[in-house]
């Protein structure tokens, strides 16, 4: 599974941005899609995720500001982000898992939250 990520770039704090990540294959056979992010000096971290059924999942530190998800027809996950942090920062990187196979990585998309 090939994974293209996009939508990064520089916001100020409490900003908006959204990230797309389409996929090579039909999204109906990806068991769950998701969004992990790593900041400088940080550990990757789970931000989001989303079913092939629709449930999603959050991470703590984004929950209320950050939406992801999906449309079947153009097999794309998105991330909506508002009320954008610094502690926002961090290279933004798809995931796609099938169970089958494993997982799948997009190349990164920076997001820089900065005044």
């Amino acid at each position: 599974v090939q994974l293209q990520a996009s939508g990064g770039g520089l916001v100020q704090p409490g900003g908006s941005l959204r990230l797309s990540c389409a996929a090579s294959v039909s999204i109906f056979s990806i068991n769950v899609m998701g969004w992990y992010r790593q900041g400088p000096g940080k550990q990757r971290e789970l931000v989001a995720a989303i079913t092939s059924d629709g449930s999603t999942n959050y991470a703590d530190s984004v929950k209320g500001r950050f939406t992801i998800s999906r449309d079947n027809a153009k097999n794309t996950v998105y991330l909506q982000m508002n009320s954008l942090k610094p502690e926002d920062t961090a290279v933004y990187y798809c995931n796609a898992f099938i169970r089958v196979i494993g997982s799948s990585w997009g190349q990164g998309t920076q997001v820089t939250v900065s005044s």
